[in-house]
């Protein structure tokens, strides 16, 4: 029971902090051409080095803080966490293009 506890205030707490840092460069679904500083591995895009950006599929206009690559909206190294927009925002996210991204 207490490590439970233990837990699930850690995982609270490291939610709560990420909030505060940037978006990290991660695999995503390969559809047209990777974005720039990534590269093809199996049906991915995956970042070719530290220095690659977060990128999301192109959906419309890309938002705030990121700019066309590919087929791709890649942000820069302090981009905040973006995702499509499908319905409203959640919690903790606004609007930009059609996009929800993190706020600060």
């Amino acid at each position: 029971m207490v490590r439970s506890v233990v837990a699930t205030l850690l995982s609270g707490a490291f939610l709560a902090a990420s909030a505060f840092l940037p978006a990290a460069a991660q695999a995503v679904p390969k559809t047209g051409s990777c974005p720039s500083g990534y590269h093809t591995s199996g049906g991915y895009c995956v970042p070719s080095g530290s220095s690659a950006g977060p990128a999301v599929p192109k959906v419309g206009s890309c938002p705030s803080g990121y700019h066309t690559s590919g087929s791709y909206c890649l942000g820069g190294r302090d981009a905040r966490h973006a995702v499509p927009k499908t319905g409203s925002c959640p919690s903790g996210y606004h609007t930009s293009g059609d996009y929800c991204v993190q706020s600060r």
